[in-house]
């Protein structure tokens, strides 16, 4: 019979509740039972994969990663960008190697959150669910607010086809309060209107497209891996026209000296590109939406992985030789290299053609990030960390209709409120944590649980795991030297947490478990009765 709680508090075996795992067979039978529809196959985790981590770092960091920052605190890597790019890859495969043998596992929506609870239990469940939502639902703010400032960009194009206001509309309907407020401390002549002197600033395309995101996810992960692959489809054709288009403009003299500020500049531009392969994680968090997760799932990890850095590397190759990164370079490189590389070679048609990519590897970010946030959330409603309603799923197209709608919400709430630069560094942190505890989990249960049946195992183990751990724990400590006040934040995010959880979390599931207890303790009475 269940223990019974007197009441929830903190007193009464606390370190044993906080430190209470659960099972792998029990997330099992849960998924089994109500779970989400399964209709994924290997190629479209592989779309999923590629249209995550393909977005605007190589649109936009790449040109930082290659010449270094505009203010001199980041060196670049020169035409050694290419090998920085195979550092931060082989970085993310200890990580993503460890992903997989969760993965097929337990094969179950959470990711990185579901895995912690099977190994070190509620607490530190709950503090994983927490900082991916810092990862995942932040990182989507941030990048519909990139996606929006790449499309009024791309509209300025069409000024002389279309009307002014559309091609050049005003900043406080494209931009946040925070953005805006910088804008007017250097001309002071730009409008923006005022209620009860507070400036009114709405980000409208940044708005709109969460909402078609989330519409678009609400009819099921088979249409929105159809939006995503013809998304990837885009992006990658655009990239393939760049290089072949630039092949022809490149001057090997450029490739000299192919490592201008030495192993520091190389080291700098993989931390950098490191940023540009985040993403395959939230193929994790897909897993229970998969038809055959112990064969696909690692296919489509490690496969959009390899795929994106082949894509990566002939970007540098080319990139860095149409423009000399040795030197001091335009800050239009900075912003957007490859459409500043075809201008700059008069080939304004392809430069128009790779904007349009950029958009459509926004688009693709987007759909996968609000998809994986809905995934955590919805595993961590099954744990009775937030309201059970949100396991509710549409009677048509068998998805977490409710909170995909509340996740794009809030959403919109935090594009009206955020100040997104110091959000999206925020992310990194997140980023760094959930890939330390995935190769710490793995670790744990294969001592804890070492005949558990692994359709796909983590090769050289316990090394990969360890280097994951070094690797991921290194940049880390970089980031936290380099980033300034972010590097505080991130603690006082975590203290939030452990308070929510506390006052919240840590009640409410014990709360849960006396309903189980008196259900139990009903259901024997009736019989003994009979």
């Amino acid at each position: 019979m269940a223990e019974k709680f007197n009441r929830a508090t903190f007193t009464r075996s606390f370190l044993r509740h906080i430190t209470r795992i659960k099972a792998p067979d029990e997330m099992l039978a849960q998924a089994s039972e109500q779970g989400l529809e399964k209709t994924l196959g290997v190629w479209d985790l592989i779309i999923l994969g590629v249209g995550a981590i393909i977005g605007s770092g190589i649109f936009a960091v790449v040109g930082i990663a290659a010449a270094g920052s505009a203010d001199g605190s980041s060196l670049g890597a020169g035409p050694a960008l290419m090998v920085s790019m195979i550092i931060a890859a082989v970085a993310c495969i200890f990580s993503a190697l460890c992903y997989s043998e969760f993965a097929t596992m337990i094969p179950v929506a959470g990711g990185a959150y579901t895995y912690t609870f099977a190994t070190l239990g509620e607490f530190a469940a709950w503090m994983v669910g927490w900082v991916l939502m810092l990862e995942y639902a932040i990182g989507f703010i941030a990048v519909a607010c990139a996606w929006s400032n790449h499309f009024t960009q791309f509209m300025t194009g069409f000024d002389k086809v279309l009307p002014s206001w559309l091609c050049h509309p005003p900043v406080w309907l494209t931009n946040d309060v925070f953005t805006v407020t910088k804008l007017v401390g250097n001309n002071p002549d730009i409008h923006v209107p005022t209620i009860l002197g507070m400036p009114v600033c709405i980000n409208l395309p940044a708005i709109l497209i969460v909402l078609l995101m989330t519409a678009i996810l609400v009819r099921g992960t088979k249409d929105s891996a159809k939006m995503a692959g013809l998304m990837v489809f885009i992006k990658l054709a655009v990239i393939a026209l760049f290089i072949l288009v630039g092949a022809f403009y490149v001057k090997p003299d450029n490739w000299t000296p192919f490592a201008p500020n030495g192993a520091a500049g190389i080291f700098a531009g993989a931390f950098l590109i490191f940023f540009a392969y985040i993403g395959f994680d939230a193929l994790a968090t897909a897993a229970e939406e998969c038809k055959n997760p112990q064969k696909d799932l690692p296919i489509g990890i490690i496969g959009s992985l390899l795929v994106t850095t082949i894509v990566y590397v002939l970007v540098a190759l080319i990139l860095t030789g149409m423009q000399d990164t040795s030197a001091a370079v335009s800050l239009d490189f900075l912003k957007a290299p490859m459409a500043y590389c075809m201008t700059a070679v008069k080939q304004n048609w392809a430069a128009g053609l790779i904007s349009v990519g950029s958009l459509a590897g926004l688009t693709s970010v987007l759909l996968v990030l609000e998809m994986a946030a809905t995934r955590i959330l919805f595993a961590m409603s099954r744990d009775h960390f937030i309201s059970k309603r949100f396991q509710r799923l549409h009677p048509k197209f068998k998805t977490p209709a409710l909170l995909t709608w509340t996740v794009g919400i809030l959403a919109v709430v935090g594009i009206l409120t955020l100040n997104l630069d110091v959000a999206a560094e925020l992310c990194n942190y997140g980023t760094f944590t959930s890939f330390i505890i995935v190769c710490i989990a793995v670790l744990i249960l294969r001592h804890t649980d070492p005949n558990r049946p692994r359709p796909f195992r983590v090769p050289w183990s316990p090394v990969v795991p360890t280097l994951g751990i070094i690797c991921c724990g290194g940049l880390m400590v970089y980031k936290s030297l380099e980033a300034g006040s972010s590097a505080m934040l991130f603690p006082v995010w975590l203290g939030v947490g452990a308070v929510i959880y506390l006052l919240y979390g840590f009640i409410k599931n014990r709360n849960n478990e006396n309903e189980v207890h008196k259900q139990l303790v009903h259901g024997s009475v009736g019989t003994e009765s009979k």
